[in-house]
């Protein structure tokens, strides 16, 4: 591969970025789901608030019974873990030629699962399949794509949203540290200009006694 346009660059970290926030809030999705069925009807009502306000979307569901319908599911809702996925299918079908075809067909894969998991009355079978094929996704690029700038802009991408998520959910210091660490040399070797500051400031923001997420969410943000 040669060059890498403008235009690329931007296609691939986000497809990293969607798929790694398709990972993540799957997982999280899989845990609030069993706090809303273990817990009361009040506590389980609010299990889904708090994870809306987690990460950041607005509630626009009124009820657990809703959100678990539709957060997955819902192809309108450009919050939803399906519109993300659709978004990283978007940019990898656009990123063919870079990524190549076996990389591609593990997002189509996980499309595919995420349609079945729609329709089925025991969804979590597929969106465990959903969660399967974006690992795969991530080994093959790993694997098969040649260039190494290539691979690395798709794991800036991907080490962005997972330091951005894992920030607004409030993780402990030393696991969000450590995304921190593995974000630098990802970003350093990805030929994106980016502020070497904003990495050393949120080192310093972690090791803080109270640390500042919402400022380590905005560094994050910025890097670029």
């Amino acid at each position: 591969m040669g060059i890498i346009s403008v235009e690329q660059t931007v296609r691939l970290l986000w497809l990293g970025r969607y798929t790694e926030r398709v990972y993540t809030t799957l997982r999280l999705y899989y845990s609030s789901y069993d706090t809303m069925i273990d817990e009361g009807k009040n506590e389980g009502e609010n299990a889904y608030a708090r994870f809306c306000q987690m990460i950041d979307i607005p509630d626009i569901y009124g009820s657990k019974e809703v959100f678990k319908e539709k957060y997955p599911f819902d192809e309108e809702n450009p919050d939803s873990i399906f519109s993300n996925l659709n978004r990283a299918y978007d940019n990898a079908i656009m990123l063919r030629e870079e990524i190549g075809s076996e990389a591609l067909s593990y997002i189509q894969l996980a499309i595919y699962a995420m349609n079945k998991a729609k329709i089925s009355r025991a969804p979590f079978i597929e969106l465990q399949r959903v969660m399967d094929n974006i690992l795969a996704f991530w080994g093959i690029a790993d694997d098969n794509i040649d260039s190494e700038q290539t691979r690395n802009i798709i794991k800036t991408g991907k080490r962005i949203e997972r330091l951005d998520l894992y920030a607004r959910l409030g993780v402990g210091r030393k696991e969000l540290y450590r995304e921190i660490c593995r974000l630098e040399p990802r970003v350093a070797r990805s030929g994106i200009r980016y502020d070497a500051e904003k990495i050393k400031y949120m080192k310093e923001l972690v090791e803080k006694p109270e640390i500042d997420y919402y400022k380590v969410v905005h560094e994050a943000e910025t890097i670029l």
